[in-house]
């Protein structure tokens, strides 16, 4: 498998009253096509950061980042656009479902900005809205949709584009144990289908769902183990 994303001594660093505080330090990760990772750390261990920067919603310090073969360093903000909107899906805690559109509407959303057509757009919409199991709640409003429906609607946003990469952000963690055990099998049966997912937890039994675990502590990483579930 080939290499989708590559971090080379990746530094992290903000200016705090006069002082210089560290994050993210001299960070390397490697993630393959077809691989699931789960990035585990706790509060305040520079994890979000790390994600920002692999979401290209942030740019390091220092070091460099290579995703799917472009040099993010060399992006202006327009070309970064373009890499957010084509290459990575993102899945959040709080869904950020827009409230006025229907389940349908959001999943169509990133298909708009990417020039699709709009009879193409619902066709792709409705099938992926099947493929998560919300067939018969596609014109549901989010209000109308329990947590776990949510954040399928938001699953079937993040991949309706075919993107590279899948990052979720503790995804499981606006849902109660049952519900969040069910996302975590679909993300299992998407990533089995040959999806790339990359995700941030503070969760070690939720982590514990993918292939390969990256601590992350005091903006240090280290390897762990995953297990399939």
């Amino acid at each position: 498998m080939s290499e989708i994303l590559t971090m080379q001594d990746i530094v992290k660093t903000y200016s705090l009253d006069a002082e210089e505080l560290v994050v993210l330090k001299n960070i390397n990760l490697k993630i393959k096509e077809g691989e699931f990772v789960s990035i585990l750390g706790p509060s305040g261990s520079g994890k979000s950061t790390l994600m920002n920067i692999i979401g290209c919603l942030d740019v390091p310090t220092s070091g460099k980042y290579i995703l799917a073969n472009n040099d993010v360093e060399d992006l202006d903000e327009k070309e970064l656009a373009r890499i957010r909107n084509r290459e990575i899906g993102f899945v959040f805690q709080s869904f950020q479902l827009l409230q006025r559109l229907n389940a349908l509407e959001n999943v169509e959303l990133p298909m708009i900005y990417a020039g699709v057509s709009p009879e193409q757009r619902r066709k792709r919409a409705a099938s992926i809205l099947e493929r998560v199991g919300l067939a018969e709640k596609m014109y549901n409003y989010p209000n109308q949709l329990s947590g776990g429906q949510q954040q399928r609607v938001a699953i079937a946003r993040s991949v309706v584009t075919e993107p590279t990469i899948l990052l979720a952000d503790e995804p499981t963690g606006a849902l109660d144990q049952k519900t969040g055990q069910q996302i975590m099998h679909l993300f299992t049966e998407l990533n089995a289908e040959g999806r790339t997912i990359v995700m941030i937890t503070h969760d070690a039994t939720i982590a514990n769902y993918s292939h390969r675990i990256v601590n992350i502590l005091d903006g240090h990483l280290s390897e762990g183990a995953g297990k399939e579930c």
